[in-house]
C-alpha cells in the first residue's frame, strides 16, 4: 500500500516521524534535517511536495517514469540519483527491479517509489538512519544506494552454487536441460552487466563533484561515493565473470555433444567401409548369369566366406593401426 513517510530530525537532536505536514517544520528550523519517501502516491497528492522542494520538471519526469536508466544529475543545491533497485529474486537469477528516485540536498532526501522499496524501508527502520540523517540528505542517499547494491550482491553470491553444480554436472553427465538452463543464465547477466555498468558509470560521476552543498571537503560524502562506485564495479566484474564462465560452459558442452557426434559418426563410417566389400562380393555372386565358373565349385560358398572373414580382419586390423577404433 503506497504512502508518504517522512522523518524530521530536529536541530536539538530529537527525532519525529510522520508525512507531509514535517516539510513546514523543517523549513521553520534551519538546523533540521528532512527525509520524505513517497510510496506509489498519486501525482496531484505528491505534486505540492516535489514543487515545494524546488525540484525540476525534466528530473520529476524521470522519477516518474516506470522505466529509465541509471544516472545522477547535478543541480544547484541538490542532486538527482536514479537507480534500478532489485525489487524480487530467485538464487536463479530470476530478478525484477524497481525504480528508485533519490533528491539529495544538504538538509533534506526525498525518494520515490512505484514499488516497494526493500533499501528505502530498511533505513526508515534502521537505528542508524537519525544519526546517518543528521549528516544530510546526501550521506543518507548515499547509504541507500550501497543497501541497494550489496542486494544484488547477495543475489549474485546465491547463484554461484548452482553455477558451480552446473559445471560440475557438464563434466560428469552433460544433458541438453543443463545447456538450456546455462543459456538462460547468460541472458540474465547480460541483462544485469548492463544494469550495473550504467550505475557504475553513474555513480563515477559523483566522484569529480566539488560544489560547496556536497561538502567536497567532507571524508564522508567523499568515502561513501567510493564505497558506492567500489560496489558497483565488484557486481560489474562478478556477473562478467559469470557470464564469462556459463559461456565456457556452454561452449565445452557443444564441444563435447560435437566430439560424441563424431566418434558415432566415426564409428558408423568404419561399419560402413567393412560392410560395403562384403556387399559387393554378396551382390557379385548374387547376380544370376548361366555362366559363372566359380557356383560350380565344390568348396566355392566356403572359400567366398573365407574372403569376406579375412577382409573383415585386414579393414580392421588397418582401422586400429590408424586408431579409427
Amino acid at each position: 500500500m503506497g504512502g508518504i513517510d517522512g522523518v524530521l530530525i530536529r536541530g536539538d537532536g530529537s527525532l519525529r516521524r510522520g508525512g507531509a505536514e514535517l516539510v513546514g517544520e523543517w523549513r521553520e528550523d534551519p538546523a533540521s534535517h528532512l527525509w520524505i519517501d513517497l510510496h506509489d502516491v498519486p501525482e496531484e497528492q505528491e505534486e505540492p511536495l516535489l514543487v515545494a522542494f524546488g525540484l525540476h520538471p525534466l528530473a520529476i519526469r524521470d522519477a516518474r517514469r516506470q522505466r529509465h536508466p541509471p544516472k545522477i544529475e547535478l543541480f544547484e543545491d541538490h542532486l538527482f540519483i536514479l537507480l534500478s533497485e532489485l525489487d524480487g529474486h530467485s538464487p536463479e537469477l530470476d530478478f525484477a527491479v524497481v525504480q528508485l528516485a533519490l533528491f539529495a540536498g544538504p538538509r533534506f532526501l526525498l525518494t520515490r517509489h512505484n514499488a516497494p522499496s526493500a533499501s528505502c524501508a530498511q533505513w526508515l527502520l534502521s537505528a542508524e538512519m537519525p544519526a546517518t540523517l543528521g549528516g544530510g540528505g546526501i550521506r543518507l542517499a548515499l547509504e541507500i544506494a550501497i543497501s541497494a547494491a550489496r542486494r544484488y550482491v547477495d543475489m549474485l553470491l546465491e547463484f554461484e552454487p548452482r553455477l558451480t553444480e552446473l559445471e560440475d554436472q557438464l563434466q560428469d553427465r552433460p544433458d541438453d536441460g543443463a545447456m538450456r538452463e546455462l543459456t538462460q543464465y547468460r541472458t540474465r547477466l547480460r541483462k544485469l552487466r548492463r544494469v550495473f555498468n550504467y550505475h557504475a558509470r553513474a555513480i563515477e560521476s559523483l566522484r569529480g563533484v566539488k560544489v560547496e552543498f556536497f561538502n567536497a571537503t567532507s571524508h564522508d560524502n567523499r568515502h561513501l561515493v567510493l564505497d558506492v562506485y567500489e560496489k558497483y564495479e565488484r557486481l560489474l566484474s562478478l556477473s562478467t565473470l559469470y557470464y564469462e564462465l556459463a559461456g565456457d560452459l556452454v561452449d565445452g558442452y557443444i564441444s563435447l555433444s560435437s566430439h560424441e557426434l563424431n566418434r558415432t559418426m566415426r564409428i558408423l563410417t568404419v561399419l560402413t567401409a567393412i560392410f560395403v566389400p562384403l556387399s559387393f562380393l554378396a551382390g557379385l555372386y548374387g547376380m544370376n548369369f548361366e555362366y559363372m565358373p566359380e557356383l560350380g565349385w565344390r568348396w566355392g560358398y566356403f572359400i567366398l566366406l573365407g574372403v569376406m572373414g579375412s577382409v573383415i580382419l585386414v579393414l580392421l586390423a588397418v582401422f586400429h593401426r590408424n586408431r579409427w577404433l
